[in-house]
């Protein structure tokens, strides 16, 4: 049976796994993280966080975290969006990006740079996994977060 807290934990699960492919990405392949793949990256850190701190809450305040975490997914897909956006027009995104360094002091950039440090172009065109592109791909699964975590936050109680 599928039950909220399922959906929140397979969800921080899935977020995780995700932060794991983005480093093997980063230190595996060499591929440079742009700012707007870092905030993508804070994006789905906060959602795990959120689903396994509500998966832990009585039904009331379960479904009010599931309601913030739905708004980090929101924000994520705006992100990848943002990134979809900018790399369909690639003459915006060049020299330096006043958002790149501002990323770059945030705490937890100094504290985990290996996950949090972005240091690529957001122009820069990898190539295509099963079709999509990683934002592309970041996007997909915003909108499966936020369809998850909408059903946890807004369905009628019994």
């Amino acid at each position: 049976m599928i039950t909220s807290k399922n959906v929140l934990l397979a969800t921080a699960f899935v977020c995780l796994s995700l932060l794991g492919v983005a480093l093997y990405m980063q230190h595996g392949l060499d591929m440079k993280p742009c700012p707007l793949c870092v905030m993508q990256r804070y994006a789905f850190a906060a959602i795990a966080l959120i689903c396994l701190t509500s998966a832990k809450l009585p039904r009331a305040a379960l479904r009010a975290g599931a309601g913030i975490g739905l708004l980090a997914a929101l924000t994520g897909a705006g992100i990848a969006g943002w990134h979809l956006w900018v790399k369909a027009h690639p003459e915006i995104s060049c020299g330096v990006d006043p958002l790149e360094t501002a990323l770059n002091k945030f705490p937890s950039a100094e504290l985990l740079p290996f996950l949090f440090k972005a240091n690529g172009f957001c122009s820069t065109d990898y190539a295509p996994i099963l079709g999509l592109s990683i934002p592309m791909w970041a996007l997909v699964w915003f909108a499966i977060f936020s369809i998850g975590l909408g059903w946890v936050a807004f369905k009628p109680a019994k």
